[in-house]
């Protein structure tokens, strides 16, 4: 081999570790292990409730702390709200799977639309627009003028243009059904836009609330280490200080 030509051990990437779950037994990668200093002590109490002798420089793995997380999460709501609703379930399973709860309810909704549903919105769409009303008035002015000025032959629907209030009977008695059902899709479309908020919600207040305990977690763990670190300071200074003494 030339000494031009590179080494193929250099060329291939470094493995990765694996490090043993400390709940599971399982190996892992270790970008997907946490120690168990780094986890909130609440949680830390679960996973020793359930494994006895969990070591305190054991790691575990992330999905035995998504759901230990969730559990953690779920046991308080409880304390808080009592029995857990369906909407909040679903907010303690995303936080142990560590998804989204955000969707567009908007396009979810129309996709599911019958062809009945998509006419009535149209029709309550253009019945509460300016187009209908200036388009409706002018029917309405024909339709007149046509049966007065028709008036020395025969018109059609003399005055009082009872054909006319027919029609405009019909049409209401159409009309308004019609907007009823659109308004009636309306209120079902924003029950499932503040249902979806308040999932957003109530994980966003659980997130804000696990990064404010961990990072008083993490504070608490570096002045413990500072404490530390300071106290062998002073047992150094003593030291030298006994020294000089003898």
């Amino acid at each position: 081999m030339s000494l031009t030509e590179p080494k193929k051990d250099a060329q291939r990437p470094a493995r990765e570790s694996r490090v043993t779950c400390a709940i599971c037994g399982k190996q892992f990668p270790a970008s997907r292990m946490t120690r168990l200093a780094l986890v909130r002590p609440p949680m830390v109490e679960l996973m020793r409730a359930d494994h006895q002798g969990l070591p305190a420089d054991g790691q575990v793995c992330d999905t035995d702390l998504g759901r230990y997380r969730a559990r953690y999460v779920s046991d308080l709501l409880r304390s808080e709200r009592g029995e857990l609703s369906g909407l909040e379930e679903q907010v303690v399973k995303s936080v142990a799977q560590g998804g989204t709860l955000s969707a567009n309810v908007e396009e979810d909704y129309a996709d599911k639309r019958t062809l009945g549903e998509r006419v009535a919105d149209r029709v309550a769409i253009f019945g509460g627009s300016w187009t209908f009303i200036l388009s409706f008035f002018g029917f309405l002015l024909i339709w007149m003028l046509i049966n007065i000025i028709a008036l020395m032959k025969e018109p059609f629907d003399p005055y009082p243009f009872i054909l006319l209030n027919l029609v405009l009977s019909c049409i209401a008695a159409l009309q308004a059904p019609v907007i009823m059902m659109s308004q009636r899709r309306q209120e079902a479309k924003d029950r499932l836009r503040s249902e979806n908020d308040f999932q957003v919600n109530l994980k966003a207040e659980l997130e804000i609330r696990h990064l404010h305990e961990k990072i008083d977690h993490l504070i608490n763990k570096q002045w413990e280490r500072l404490a530390e670190i300071q106290q062998i300071q002073l047992d150094m200074m003593q030291d030298q200080v006994d020294r000089r003494k003898t």
